[in-house]
């Protein structure tokens, strides 16, 4: 398979945070101790929402580094063969590149397994090492919580936030991942993270999140109620991901647009939230209305939660128009084509055909429908 080459400079698409190697089992639920056989994959969310975005034909690129080793090696090769750029990817010699192993069970328990140890590379980029050139010159520059949650990553990430001056379209994806945080420092409203999100919120224009991720943001579970506090921060737009509810997005302008879960074949619910954002960061770079925007996000995310990978899965703008069809259609019969033809992409030695499950997505079963948190890489 060729390698797609990246869009020129400047990019439409700039993503700042983690980036890994996900160690997928080809058997869906067992767990780790009887799985045989994995596939190797490009991941990390940051990452991910790059390629979805590249999916769509923008051009995008990662900030983020490496280890100096093969797996350091492999993303480069990845990122190039997805059409992402990596004119931004550093590499911190001391350091192993990440690696992430998952269990699958479907339709909603996936345990992750996140080995970034002593410390992860994209953990270790200062802000002398970000080009605040290209983060300004981006039309999206997307970035994640977990890129605060330790120096000298922090300061890099307020640093390109300041950068921006609060530009359309600047995207903070709350990602909230307590494992890489102090202990305790998401628990309560003078905790270090409700402090860092709040920096953040300043700088941004977007806000994206689940509501666990809301309420460590704002205090606020109740998808409207936090979508409000979002928004009492100065972003243009709050999107609220509520799982098996669906999908809550409001403007500051007084637009609104709930989208109801998308039906779907579980196979492994994680990436669906970065599918989520690369559609998200299309439907903002088109100009859409905000209904077919999340509508179209939501959707991109139930077609990877029916994958087994993050990266590979992701879809061309042709198999969530197809995934819009077939939920408007109805279900589907077993076996029946909805995706439309597969989008090109690095494949793992023998790795199977993927899915996974959307922010906002319903799983279906022999046992009739069942519902599924989505879940983030």
């Amino acid at each position: 398979m060729g390698v797609a080459e990246p869009m020129p400079k400047p990019y439409d698409v700039v993503t700042m945070g983690r980036v890994g190697v996900d160690i997928y089992p080809l058997q869906t639920g067992v767990g780790l101790a009887e799985v045989s056989t994995f596939g190797k994959y490009l991941g990390g969310s940051a990452t991910n929402v790059a390629v979805a975005a590249a999916r769509y034909g923008h051009g995008a690129a990662v900030i983020t580094k490496t280890g100096a080793d093969p797996f350091g090696t492999f993303i480069r090769d990845a990122l190039r063969g997805f059409g992402v750029g990596t004119d931004f990817v550093g590499t911190s010699p001391g350091l192993p590149t990440p690696v992430t192993f998952c269990e699958i069970f479907p339709p909603d328990d996936f345990p992750l397994y996140f080995y970034r140890y002593p410390k992860a590379p994209d953990l270790d980029l200062a802000a002398d090492e970000v080009d605040l050139d290209a983060v300004r010159a981006a039309r999206v520059f997307w970035m994640t919580g977990t890129g605060l949650s330790e120096e000298p990553s922090r300061t890099a990430t307020l640093a390109a936030l300041e950068a921006r001056g609060r530009a359309a379209h600047t995207v903070f994806d709350l990602d909230w991942r307590p494992m890489f945080w102090p202990e305790g420092a998401g628990e309560s409203a003078d905790g270090l993270a409700r402090g860092l999100y709040r920096e953040a919120l300043a700088h941004a224009t977007v806000a994206v999140g689940n509501l666990e991720e809301c309420a460590v943001a704002t205090g606020e579970r109740e998808p409207r109620a936090a979508a409000r506090a979002l928004l009492a921060t100065g972003v243009e737009l709050a999107v609220v991901k509520q799982g098996p509810r669906g999908v809550l997005a409001v403007h500051r302008d007084g637009a609104e647009a709930e989208v109801p879960p998308v039906p779907v074949e579980v196979v492994n619910g994680l990436g669906a939230g970065d599918a989520f954002g690369g559609a998200l960061i299309h439907g903002l770079l088109e100009g859409w209305e905000l209904d077919r925007t999340i509508a179209f996000a939501n959707a991109a995310g139930a077609h990877v939660a029916g994958e087994l990978a993050c990266s590979d899965a992701m879809p061309t703008a042709a198999q969530v128009e197809a995934r819009l069809r077939a939920a408007a259609e109805g279900p589907q019969a077993p076996g029946s084509q909805a995706d439309g033809p597969q989008a090109p992409g690095p494949q793992a030695p023998g790795s199977q055909p993927q899915g996974s499950q959307a922010p906002g997505t319903q799983s279906q079963g022999t046992q009739g429908a069942q519902r599924a948190q989505g879940a983030e890489a």
